[in-house]
């Protein structure tokens, strides 16, 4: 099952497999059932009409995106190699905490096609391709979408304070293109891929696969879920293993295409 969610004339409105789902169907009431009840709800509502309309971020304004970090052996490489504190990155990857953080708010989020944005006071931006995985208010895995996690690395790496600085700002998130419905069983070895083009070349490509992650999504979401509650339901973006080198940094006019396992995401860079 894969949810999308679109553009109409009357407003945001939600299809299931290309149909449209009822108007007073939301999101953030389908992540309030447990995780066991939502395949047959979506399932009885029997969507029969062709959606259309631009497709928007499949996230609505009551739910909130997190992320995860350091969750990769790659990432933990690519952090110490860009801070003034690197064994910091070390010690939160052999911890039993992981790093989360908040990144933003729903009505913040980018859509499919959408523009993302480079920081003005930043000289190294990278896109961090991610599985992201839906949560609901039970703390229970329902589904996972693409995400870009985009980050100033010189921000970061010049003092670890600095973390929301280098990662929450205007444009510095995107999801997309829908929503797949799965298991935490069926995330364990999605592929992961990223390709930027510039002036018609690929100026960068890279894969990876969330069977290289340090720790499994269902530990990452019991810990954001462990002092927090999300009523409607929570994005987690679950870390990044497909880092460009350290000569690299986007471009305005980039392209980024991301695919996380049968789920895509493409978005340009201003």
């Amino acid at each position: 099952m894969y949810l999308t969610r679109h553009t109409t004339p009357a407003g945001p409105r939600w299809a299931l497999d290309g149909r449209f789902l009822p108007r007073a169907f939301t999101l953030g009431l389908l992540l309030e059932l447990p995780a066991a009840a939502v395949a047959g709800l979506l399932a009885a509502l029997r969507p029969t009409e062709p959606a259309e309309g631009a497709l928007l971020a499949p996230i609505e304004p009551t739910q909130e995106v997190w992320a995860a970090g350091v969750t990769y052996l790659r990432s933990r490489d690519a952090r110490k190699a860009e801070s003034t504190v690197a064994d910091v990155y070390e010690k939160v990857y052999d911890a039993a905490r992981p790093e989360v953080f908040f990144k933003a708010a729903g009505w913040r989020v980018m859509a499919q096609g959408q523009p993302v944005r480079i920081r003005a006071d930043s000289r190294w931006n990278v896109p961090e391709p991610e599985m992201v995985i839906v949560i609901n208010r039970g703390g229970e895995i329902v589904g996972y979408c693409a995400g870009n996690d985009m980050s100033s690395r010189d921000i970061e790496g010049e003092n670890p304070l600095y973390l929301p600085q280098a990662k929450i700002y205007d444009g510095s998130c995107a999801l997309g293109s829908g929503i797949r419905l799965a298991g935490p069983d069926e995330l364990r070895s999605l592929p992961i891929k990223i390709e930027i083009i510039r002036a018609d070349a690929r100026a960068f490509d890279g894969e990876a696969s969330t069977a290289q992650m340090h720790r499994q999504p269902e530990e990452l979401a019991a810990w954001l879920v462990k002092e927090l509650t999300f009523p409607q339901g929570v994005f987690l973006m679950t870390g990044t293993c497909v880092v460009p080198s350290e000569g690299f940094t986007l471009q305005s006019g980039d392209t980024m295409r991301i695919t996380v396992g049968a789920v895509a995401l493409e978005n340009c860079v201003r």
